[in-house]
């Protein structure tokens, strides 16, 4: 169905602020699910169309636009979930802030790009489940290190005698931490068992050389099973691997550089596979260690390793199946 009205919401801990760009017609609900289906009937009222012919805009703010999103799909009513970095230089230069007046901008920005966004499309409930276990995984192995750092620090200047309590505290949330990280990867690991399509994915990830569980788990949730991106070649600059040009006229001949908009934890997770895959994959070693020898910067190449790996994992599972090291059949 055709859409005839563009909406722009912006989403804040409580409320909703609602504009409906064409009809020039703003208002705020309560973020919740009663504010939410008294927004979606003020929209059919305001604009005289169904539900199927309007188009939703908000930015991606975590928990606080969780239930807009779940609504709007279980409605199957066209949204869009944006960046806000996207959003923001999208609109140019902009002072102060007002929620009324960033629904008004939300509702321009969908106007404007309405022949380039396409419809949300969210994660099944198993990865998002896989999605909200990682993200507590990460946090307590932050929250962990933080401790195992401030006690190494303090056992080296303190004496122990003085600091008893302090010492054995520090160690009880390190144990405990401990524990929850190998509950929570156990928690992980079923959800991959409980699901025939995630596990064959798990295992075609990790057949590649270099790939661990960690990355395997995350490459799964950042492409929602791999049906957020057609080619490896995107995911890449979703990582922030991909090169791209710096260069402007004749004055500025810069040399291809990656960007630092990228996804921070796959990248990190990358380049610890990439050290590995030169280490234990002999094909990769003799890449690595030829360009260092032709005078390419090491992590130059290290970065191009990356590239090879993410191309490797989105290569075995296009062609559902296993990576085969070639390098053993070669005469």
């Amino acid at each position: 169905m055709k859409t005839k009205e563009f909406i722009g919401i912006d989403v804040s801990k409580l409320f909703i602020d609602v504009r409906l760009h064409l009809r020039q017609s703003s208002s705020r609900f309560d973020n919740d699910p009663g504010g939410i289906a008294m927004m979606i009937q003020w929209c059919e009222r305001q604009s005289g169309l169904k539900k199927q012919e309007l188009f939703f805009v908000f930015e991606h703010t975590g928990l606080y636009s969780y239930e807009l999103s779940r609504e709007l799909s279980s409605l199957e009513i066209p949204y869009s979930m944006e960046a806000g970095l996207a959003v923001k230089r999208s609109l140019g230069i902009t002072r102060g802030k007002d929620d009324g007046i960033d629904a008004i901008k939300l509702a321009r920005y969908a106007y404007r790009l309405r022949d380039e966004l396409s419809p949300y499309r969210p994660a099944d409930k198993q990865i998002q489940r896989l999605q909200s276990l990682l993200t507590l995984r990460d946090r307590m192995v932050k929250q962990r290190s933080g401790y195992k750092a401030s006690l190494k620090e303090q056992k080296r200047v303190l004496e122990p005698k003085d600091y008893q309590f302090l010492f054995h505290t520090q160690k009880q949330l390190i144990s405990q931490l401990s524990e929850h990280i190998k509950e929570t990867e156990k928690q992980i690991r079923a959800i991959i068992n409980e699901s025939d399509s995630l596990k064959t994915l798990y295992k075609l990830i990790t057949s590649v050389k270099g790939v661990g569980a960690q990355t395997a788990y995350h490459f799964i949730v950042f492409t929602h099973g791999f049906t957020r991106f057609k080619t490896w070649r995107q995911f890449a600059a979703y990582c922030g691997t991909a090169p791209f040009p710096y260069q402007s006229g004749s004055s500025i001949r810069g040399k291809s550089k990656v960007s630092h908009l990228a996804n921070k934890k796959i990248k990190t997770l990358l380049d610890l596979c990439a050290k590995s895959a030169i280490q234990h994959d002999p094909q990769i070693k003799g890449y690595y260690q030829r360009k260092v020898k032709q005078g390419k910067q090491k992590m130059s190449v290290i970065n191009a390793v990356r590239n090879k790996i993410i191309a490797r994992i989105f290569a075995v599972v296009n062609r559902k199946s296993p990576f085969v090291e070639t390098y053993k059949f070669a005469a």
